[in-house]
């Protein structure tokens, strides 16, 4: 049996009638099922595959928590998802999603460490995107006092993420340099943090040039994403770097390798690259894996050279690795509390607006961290356009050129 708070079941039911209003009418009702907003992908290809409709509300099975749900991340991978360009992507309809924070509701049978009330963040195996998700304890974190609800939200994946890269795969060490791509990202911001943690470290930012005066303090050189980087590096450290995170793939891995210094480590963390257009393009898929340098071990062999993959959602949902990752959690909480580091929040968007905040992570337009808010309402020329859907996630026709003559502004940081 769950235990539930009285408290929590008023607050319940009055976030569903606060957020029924027209979505209400294109679901049926499950009986006296309680219902919440989700959003759904109805099937792989572009944003018009998106929209928020009404799930039923999960229950904590034994060893769940239940959360209500503040905020929620979101990340490139979510765009890949979307076009389903990874490997053995769920069955649509789907809720997307893999992080979020929020107030713990309920808890599962022999589940214990937290209370009702008690404000967490949490890894969510897909379902992140929805007022209430259950997901197991070993995946759920206390916030610190003192963060904020999409500070949680921007700060599991990509901090932790940074961390292990860093430290667990490649032994970051006082005196050494790091080459990171997309560093005006989540995850190249949370990296350029956790480096100042270090002495005497040297960090190579690769970023669009429009980002450059928001980030330029927060790396020691900082490099056009469409020049020839490799030239410039080459310049300040004709050896190269200690260890190279690439989120691209595609023809920076060889680039990548090339900058390594005997005994450097480059590590892929992502393929950007493959995502060009709104929906997946083979010509994209196969023009990356062509570019990608094919790996000689006897060459890897003869220039002291390593090269990793890190994959952190696979580390917890596929390798049962929880507890390394709560140990990292832990350390970067106390980072934390120290005021060593701090999540950055490019942008809030509420559920409705999904479509938005997918486009502005396509275009590479963010600067740290996009999150959903669940209690943002939406900007009123487009409450409606995510919302016309059917429970199963089947999508109404939408008129020729409606999203592009129509522009939300969300709360920009």
């Amino acid at each position: 049996m769950a235990k539930e708070g009285a408290d929590m079941t008023e607050e319940t039911e009055f976030m569903i009638e606060k957020h029924g209003g027209r979505e209400a009418e294109t679901v049926e009702t499950r009986g006296d099922a309680k219902e919440m907003r989700a959003v759904v992908l109805a099937g792989f290809g572009g944003l018009n595959k998106l929209r928020v409709t009404k799930k039923p509300m999960p229950e904590p099975q034994e060893g769940e928590v239940k959360i209500r749900v503040k905020a929620c991340g979101l990340n490139f991978l979510d765009l890949m998802v979307r076009q389903g360009i990874i490997d053995n992507p769920p069955k649509p309809p789907l809720v997307p999603g893999f992080e979020c924070s929020g107030i713990v509701e309920s808890v599962g049978e022999n589940t214990k460490g937290l209370e009702i009330g008690d404000r967490v963040m949490a890894f969510v195996n897909y379902n992140a995107w929805a007022e209430v998700v259950c997901t197991p304890l070993d995946f759920v974190y206390k916030m610190p006092d003192d963060m904020t609800f999409a500070e949680a939200a921007a700060f599991a994946l990509n901090f932790v993420a940074a961390y292990m890269m860093l430290f667990e795969v490649a032994n970051l060490r006082e005196g050494m340099s790091v080459l990171v791509h997309s560093a005006g990202g989540g995850v190249g911001q949370a990296v350029a943090q956790l480096c100042s943690t270090v002495p005497n470290v040297t960090v190579f930012g690769i970023a669009s040039s429009f980002k450059h005066a928001a980030i330029r303090d927060s790396v020691t050189h900082l490099f056009d994403r469409n020049v020839d980087y490799t030239q410039e590096i080459k310049k300040i450290s004709p050896q190269g770097v200690d260890i190279l995170l690439d989120c691209l793939c595609g023809e920076n891995t060889g680039k990548g390798l090339n900058l390594l210094k005997p005994l450097g480590t480059y590590i892929l963390c992502g393929a950007s690259n493959m995502v060009t257009g709104e929906t997946k393009s083979f010509f994209s898929f196969a023009k990356s894996w062509w570019q990608v340098e094919k790996v000689n071990p006897i060459k890897l062999y003869e220039e002291n050279k390593v090269i990793a993959g890190f994959s952190l959602l696979n580390l917890l949902f596929k390798q049962g690795r929880c507890s390394l990752v709560k140990s990292v959690m832990d350390k970067l909480l106390c980072l934390y509390d120290q005021k060593k580091i701090k999540p950055v929040v490019d942008s809030l968007w509420a559920l409705e607006e999904v479509k938005e905040a997918m486009q502005r992570i396509h275009d590479r337009g963010n600067i740290g961290k996009l999150i959903l808010d669940v209690e943002k309402s939406p900007t009123p020329l487009m409450a409606s356009d995510s919302t016309e859907t059917s429970e199963a996630g089947e999508e109404e026709e939408e008129p020729e050129g409606d999203n592009d003559s129509k522009e939300r502004m969300p709360f920009i940081h």
